[in-house]
């Protein structure tokens, strides 16, 4: 058995997320208490009672998905359970970076918060909104999007065989969208994010973390990670990722790639770890003639569930 991990990203959220967690398990009330402690942001009261539009603002939502997706992998520690290759959505990126031990999780809370206040913050005024287009190529895509006339859109996340998510103006993205629909898209569905993230309009906050991450020292990686720019495996001697994380904000995420890379490492056991089963979905549109497990734990319940297949019990 190989096991990979799949990390989350924004919009994945929901309120409750970790609670029950939270409540059984020692470990994961240690990694929430040491976020809250580094962060001093409450993170508990927002996972776990919201309000909903508090934990979707940026920096509490990539705080409140970080956390829990570390607490779950720290959970799986204590059962001797560790990925052979890593990777995460966006922000998830992130958590599989500290997993595979390259940044420690103190100093990973301290980067994500940073990350997140930069993008919230520095984010150019305006009416932003994400959309994910379902059901057309890569080149069709880009043929609706040349049509726009009303503002500012651009392919963002290439998620998924069919799936490529739009980052834009908010009337940008209903005209793509009524054209793409107009040219055959099964789905154009807004998504849970605030920002036209993974476009150059953030180029204020990638600079503003490429000086914070100046801050930071990066370890020797302990399990391979792929990285979201180009789908390939981070390599600390020949990689800058300083650099990579700074421009990870203002390009497209290539997670489609991703997840064929990790395929083609031989993964055959996947762990999608912490709240929903987006990254699931998508591995399960990737063409493979290999048989895979794709397992995802949200909560006591798919913990268990996973722990007793990993298990063969």
């Amino acid at each position: 058995m190989k096991i990979g991990f799949l990390f989350p990203g924004q919009g994945s959220q929901t309120v409750g997320m970790g609670k029950d967690l939270y409540e059984n398990y020692e470990i994961v009330r240690e990694i929430y208490d040491k976020a809250e402690e580094i962060t001093k942001i409450p993170i508990k009261k927002l996972s776990f009672e919201g309000p909903e539009e508090e934990l979707n603002k940026t920096q509490n939502t990539q705080l409140a998905i970080l956390t829990m997706s570390l607490a779950i992998t720290k959970l799986l520690e204590t059962e001797g359970i560790e990925a052979d290759i890593s990777a995460g959505l966006s922000l998830g990126e992130y958590s599989a970076l500290i997993n595979s031990k390259a940044i420690t999780i103190e100093d990973g809370f301290k980067i994500v918060k940073a990350r997140g206040k930069y993008m919230q913050e520095l984010c150019p005024k305006g009416d932003w909104k994400m959309a994910a287009i379902m059901g057309l190529t890569e080149e069709q895509v880009n043929e609706g999007i040349s049509k726009v006339k009303s503002g500012f859109v651009k392919a963002a996340n290439f998620n998924t065989e069919g799936q490529i998510v739009l980052s834009g103006e908010t009337k940008a993205i209903e005209e793509a969208c009524t054209y793409l629909k107009e040219m055959g898209a099964k789905r154009a569905l807004p998504l849970n994010t605030a920002g036209p993230f993974h476009t150059e309009k953030l180029i204020e906050s990638s600079k503003a973390l490429r000086a914070e991450l100046e801050n930071y020292t990066f370890n020797k990686f302990e399990s391979k990670v792929i990285k979201n720019l180009t789908g390939d495996t981070y390599y600390r001697d020949k990689d800058n990722i300083k650099e990579i994380l700074a421009n990870h904000i203002v390009n497209p995420v290539q997670f489609k790639k991703t997840l064929e890379k990790m395929l083609e490492e031989g993964i055959d056991t996947f762990i999608e770890i912490g709240p929903g089963k987006t990254l699931s979905g998508f591995l399960k549109r990737i063409e493979t003639d290999k048989e895979i497990k794709i397992l995802n734990i949200s909560n006591v319940e798919t913990y268990k569930n996973t722990l007793s297949i990993l298990k063969g019990e």
